[in-house]
C-alpha cells in the first residue's frame, strides 16, 4: 500500500466509484507530466447530492461539503488515471471551483475551501495549489458546486 492510500485509510476516506463521462468529452487527459481532470460535481453512485443554489437553497456549510465531495470525485478520477498509484502525484497544480450562487453571494472562497482542505488533508503539501473560486448562475444537473483540477504526475516507474 502506498503512502497516499495509507493516508486515505487513516482518514477513513473511501474513493467513490466513477462513471464514464456524461457527454462528448473525456474525464481526464494526461499531457506530458500534467493530468487534467474534467469538472466533477457532488455525485455518489450516480446520485447528485447538494443540489441547488448556495446561499439560497442550501447553506454555505453544505456548499463546503459539496466541494469536498467534488474533490473526492476528482481524486477518484486521478486514482483511475494512474492505475491506483496516487503516490505518483507530485503536486496539485491548480484547482478551479465553480459555485452555483445568487449574484449577491460573496462566500465562494469559503465554499471552495472544502475541496482545497480535502486535497491538503490527503496529499499534504503536495495538495497545496493555486486556485480560482467563481460564482456561476447555474451548473450541470442543478449542482451547487463543480470542481476541476490539474495535477503534476511523476513518470511511471
Amino acid at each position: 500500500m502506498g503512502a497516499v492510500s495509507a493516508r486515505l485509510t487513516e482518514l477513513g476516506v473511501v474513493l467513490p466509484s466513477i462513471a464514464p463521462a456524461s457527454g462528448n468529452y473525456i474525464s481526464h487527459r494526461l499531457a506530458g507530466n500534467l493530468l487534467f481532470v474534467s469538472g466533477q460535481i457532488p455525485r455518489i453512485d450516480g446520485v447528485e447530492h447538494f443540489v441547488g443554489v448556495v446561499g439560497q437553497d442550501i447553506s454555505p456549510g453544505d456548499g463546503y461539503q459539496a466541494a469536498r465531495l467534488c474533490a473526492l470525485n476528482v481524486i477518484a478520477r486521478v486514482n483511475a488515471a494512474l492505475d491506483g498509484d496516487l503516490d505518483r502525484v507530485v503536486a496539485c497544480v491548480q484547482l478551479r471551483g465553480f459555485v452555483n450562487a445568487p449574484p449577491d453571494f460573496k462566500g465562494h472562497p469559503a465554499v471552495v475551501d472544502g475541496a482545497s482542505d480535502l486535497l491538503v488533508e490527503i496529499f499534504g503539501d503536495k495538495g497545496r495549489h493555486v486556485r480560482t473560486a467563481l460564482g456561476a448562475g447555474s451548473l450541470p444537473r442543478g449542482s451547487s458546486v463543480e470542481i476541476d483540477a490539474i495535477f503534476e504526475i511523476a513518470p511511471n516507474a
